[in-house]
């Protein structure tokens, strides 16, 4: 990864610190963002710590003009922002849970995609790789906001792997199940958490498809389920 540039969205969270030393392991230099990102994150020169609010269509411009001035291009996009809320049936569930869900899990993808793809359509080789949840594809009693919210962000980011193809841009989603995170953990105590997958399984394909290896995935949906099948 060498030569790469990559911007990590949620850098610093449960998944996203596993994903960001990925890159920097294998030599790639990495922006990270999120809301509150600092550059003591990572002890590593070739990370810069970029704080945004991704959230809003402007808010995502301003995070890629920067990255673009000050490294020239944007190879990968690995996003990892998302959010959970459950425990209502749909007919319980208030408007703002469903609009949170949509805008941690859909609308921030949406505004970020918009931003991104044209410096990655410019490297001609260009890499998405979106976390989304295993609930986009099996929806579960109680988590309606929540899957609904991850279903439409994988049809997002498929329809952007059939648009971008021409400029040699492939964009994948991964679908995990429960992340063996300490945030998981405290949520759920009394879980067997050697079923849940591991974040470094996850980071470690997530560098596999922003590398050579992993030129001719585009569109892609990967289910990533740990022991839990």
């Amino acid at each position: 990864m060498k030569g790469r540039v990559v911007l990590v969205t949620g850098a610093n969270g449960g998944l996203g610190t596993y994903v960001t030393q990925a890159f920097l392991d294998a030599g790639a230099t990495v922006v990270g963002t999120s809301r509150k990102i600092q550059q003591s994150d990572f002890n590593n020169a070739n990370f810069t710590a970029l704080p945004a609010e991704i959230s809003t269509r402007d808010g995502a411009k301003v995070l890629l003009d920067q990255v673009v001035a000050r490294f020239g291009k944007l190879d990968v996009l690995a996003h990892t922002v998302g959010g959970f809320a459950g425990g209502q049936s749909i007919a319980d569930t208030d408007d703002v849970t469903f609009q949170r869900m949509f805008d941690l899990n859909l609308n921030c993808v949406f505004h970020i995609l918009r931003a991104a793809i044209p410096p990655l359509r410019n490297t001609g080789d260009g890499r998405i790789i979106a976390i989304g949840s295993r609930a986009a594809l099996e929806p579960g009693a109680g988590v309606g906001a929540y899957s609904a919210s991850k279903a439409a962000m994988v049809s997002l980011v498929r329809t952007v792997a059939l648009e971008n193809k021409d400029a040699g841009l492939t964009a994948n989603v991964i679908l995990p199940g429960t992340m063996d995170t300490p945030g998981n953990r405290k949520a759920i105590p009394n879980a067997d958490f050697s079923k849940w997958v591991r974040p470094a399984t996850v980071a470690s394909l997530i560098t596999w498809l922003a590398g050579d290896a992993g030129k001719d995935v585009n569109g892609a949906v990967i289910p990533v389920y740990g022991s839990d099948v």
